[in-house]
């Protein structure tokens, strides 16, 4: 551990960790992100071998992103299992109306529950925090219905104080920066294929391999909007950089590559974004 927790918050960590002993196993949906690693880590610590961290690995999930979350499980030392299905089965999902992450996540707790049941733990947990709720999440109608245990959300703890529990505890993801499936570069009302999710993530890697830290490519039905931290357009726009970035885009799969001078924005294309 490193650095010191303000009091408030540490009670409230210790307030979970309290909660959680009480229950006799947990299944933690486990992205490797900041959020689910900060709930992976404390059930671990208040339930030991009876905490499971499990990936859901489908076409929505980028290549790297599963490394890292294999990388940080080791870290906080919880078994790690890994579990395959496809959005891509439910035609509503596919649709991509402003429900689909209700379908995606129902799918994705369904099945955890299946696996819970399996190992027979009785509690299934997200890392969804209170910086969350202001968005469109319609995912969280999703995990309510299912009686999914959120912690950082049930005790208000937003995502500037989950980064200081990560950090506190050690983890490396604590100043990761924030990600979200693939689908969610897709336009609602575009459909969502397995061609538009791999040409988004081989975007991505351009961006990534060029050091850019913040960023998002949105497709717009083959014309890809890039968007970077505000602080990074610059160094985006500089000359032999901004054609290199859009070769690789293109050969990603897009026809136009386009740059967003408003930079990155979270969730910019939800319905009250």
């Amino acid at each position: 551990m490193s650095d010191q927790l303000p009091n408030p918050l540490r009670e409230t960590v210790d307030t979970i960790v309290d909660e959680m002993r009480e229950m006799s196993g947990m299944v933690v949906a486990f992205s490797g992100g900041v959020d689910s690693s900060v709930v992976a880590a404390l059930a671990k610590r208040a339930l030991g071998s009876e905490a499971r961290a499990v990936t859901a690995v489908s076409e929505t999930l980028a290549g790297r992103e599963l490394e890292e979350a294999k990388e940080v499980a080791g870290e906080i030392g919880i078994t790690h299992d890994m579990m395959e299905f496809s959005e891509l089965d439910d035609p509503r999902f596919k649709e991509n109306t402003p429900s689909r992450c209700f379908f995606c996540q129902s799918m994705r707790f369904d099945h955890l529950q299946e696996i819970a049941e399996t190992v027979g733990c009785e509690v299934l947990a997200s890392g969804t925090n209170a910086s969350d709720a202001g968005d469109h999440r319609p995912g969280l109608q999703a995990m309510a219905e299912r009686g999914v245990y959120q912690p950082l959300l049930e005790y208000d703890v937003p995502k500037e104080d989950v980064r200081r529990i990560a950090r506190w505890l050690g983890l490396s993801v604590w100043d990761k920066p924030a990600k979200a499936c693939l689908s969610s570069r897709i336009p609602h009302g575009q459909r969502v294929t397995e061609r538009s999710l791999r040409r988004v993530e081989a975007a991505e890697e351009v961006l990534h391999d060029h050091s850019f830290r913040q960023f998002r490519v949105r497709d717009h039905d083959g014309l890809a909007r890039i968007e970077v931290a505000p602080d990074e357009l610059d160094r985006l726009m500089r000359g032999d950089r901004r054609r290199s970035v859009a070769e690789g885009v293109r050969a990603a799969g897009f026809d136009r590559v386009v740059v967003d001078m408003s930079g990155y924005r979270s969730g910019s294309l939800n319905p009250a974004s």
